[in-house]
């Protein structure tokens, strides 16, 4: 009968690991899989709904400024022109989610800063918002959560034939 010979290189290495007695890591990849994931996954997913958010507060206000000027400059008042340019910013605000409200909206009118309609004249409207980031609650118990300014400029020439004559 032959006799096996016994190993020694075989001996616990179940059990025994290159740090000591006992430390099995059987199924701890997946383990560390997961926290890994989650550690870096939670982060991105987040930054992407702020981009995205963002991006979409500046697709908004880009809209609406350039909304603004083009519905400005065929008024045939500077009053009707005012009034018609802010239904557009909300209207426009509105198509991406946001509060027309919260918005400010500047006009300035150039060769002539007094005269908006002037043939030929440029008339500029700024608009600009605060992006509310999102999964962020109110800060300090202001009812504000944190948030972004986002701003545009849009220019639109009164038509020669619109206007008012100079």
């Amino acid at each position: 009968m032959r006799r096996r010979r016994r190993s020694t290189s075989g001996i616990g290495t179940r059990g025994i690991g290159a740090r000591g007695i006992g430390t099995d890591e059987t199924g701890t990849a997946s383990l560390e899989f997961i926290t890994a994931g989650l550690v870096l996954l939670v982060p991105l997913v987040y930054l992407v709904l702020t981009m995205s958010a963002l991006q979409g507060a500046a697709l908004a206000v880009e809209g609406a400024s350039r909304q603004a000027a083009r519905v400005f400059v065929t008024a045939s008042t500077v009053a009707e022109a005012q009034a018609d340019a802010r239904t557009a910013v909300e209207f426009a605000l509105a198509d991406y989610g946001l509060d027309g409200a919260d918005v400010d909206m500047r006009v300035s009118c150039a060769p002539n800063p007094g005269a908006c309609l002037t043939r030929r004249g440029f008339v500029t409207v700024e608009v600009s918002t605060r992006a509310s980031l999102p999964l962020v609650p109110p800060v300090l118990d202001l009812d504000v959560g944190l948030s972004l300014p986002v701003s545009s400029t849009a220019t639109q020439q009164v038509s020669r034939f619109g206007g008012v004559a100079p």
